[in-house]
């Protein structure tokens, strides 16, 4: 199996959550032409014998192929229902993955929380791209082959090498969704343009370097992707206030997870956090 047929895989446990992530997983398998492995993790902390867990696990997962199905007909799910705890499971799965797209709770999840601690661990610790479908975002009828719309694909990037596995994920999201347009957007201060060796005290040409810098990043991405309308978004301040805003409206946004400290779940910028955290829209999670 090749990078290109790396499935992928929806996270489901019966929750509201749950399902709209089954559903964004779906659209997004067959938008793509990958496969879509649906995985039920049965957890170790529950009580019911291994036979019962085994039966309910059955009848989840048939539930959620015959949803799947009902959306992409020719998709053809596959499903798992490891015995494990959810994060380590899906983490462990993402290895082999293309993506891996979870609710942003689930049915242990409090109310008052935007995201729960399994979405969170797993948008942290896992080796692919996570997607985390929050509650009330764009839904499916937005998209815009069939809308006739443009739904913009989001991406917030650092002006450093950091971002090529950003740009790879959003523009190839992008592609897949013919119409839409990619907002990439970067946040940049005075004390950024110092660090970088760029003008310390005229906030103009700093300005004028920031928005040379981001062209520079994604232009060879606009050669490779060349059906992609993209707009650049030097933001002179707070790049996450900007995704969030954004998020709002958007049919997806990018961010990227600084690798090291997987381990211990500290791969998560501050951006990335306050991203995820607060987003009103699907975020993507990009190991980079």
């Amino acid at each position: 199996m090749t990078t290109h047929d790396l499935p992928v895989i929806a996270a489901v446990d019966g929750s509201t959550h749950s399902w709209q992530a089954l559903d964004w997983a779906t659209h997004e398998a067959e938008r793509r032409r990958l496969p879509l492995l649906i995985v039920h993790v049965r957890p170790l902390t529950r009580t019911a014998d291994e036979e019962t867990q085994l039966r309910e696990a059955d009848e989840l997962l048939a539930e959620a192929v015959r949803r799947s199905e009902a959306l992409a007909p020719a998709l053809n799910p596959s499903t798992l229902a490891p015995l494990d705890f959810p994060a380590a499971a899906l983490v462990s799965l993402g290895r082999d993955a293309s993506m891996v797209v979870v609710g942003s709770r689930g049915l242990g999840g409090f109310r008052s929380l935007l995201i729960g601690s399994n979405s969170l661990a797993t948008a942290s610790m896992a080796s692919c791209p996570v997607v985390v479908v929050q509650d009330g975002g764009p839904g499916e009828d937005d998209r815009p082959e069939e809308a006739g719309t443009s739904s913009d694909i989001v991406a917030g990037v650092a002006a450093d090498e950091s971002s090529e596995a950003v740009l790879e994920f959003a523009f190839a999201t992008a592609a897949a969704r013919p119409g839409a347009r990619l907002r990439i957007v970067h946040g940049w201060t005075m004390f950024s343009s110092m660090l970088a060796g760029g003008p310390v005290f005229d906030r103009e040409t700093a300005a004028d370097s920031a928005r040379r810098g981001l062209a520079e990043l994604t232009s060879g991405w606009q050669e490779r992707y060349p059906q992609v309308e993209v707009v650049r978004e030097p933001v002179n301040g707070s790049a996450s206030r900007t995704l969030v805003t954004a998020s709002a409206t958007a049919a997806l946004t990018v961010i990227g997870r600084r690798r090291g400290g997987e381990s211990l779940g500290l791969g998560l910028s501050p951006v990335a956090q306050t991203t995820l955290t607060h987003a009103l829209g699907p975020v993507a999670v990009v190991p980079c």
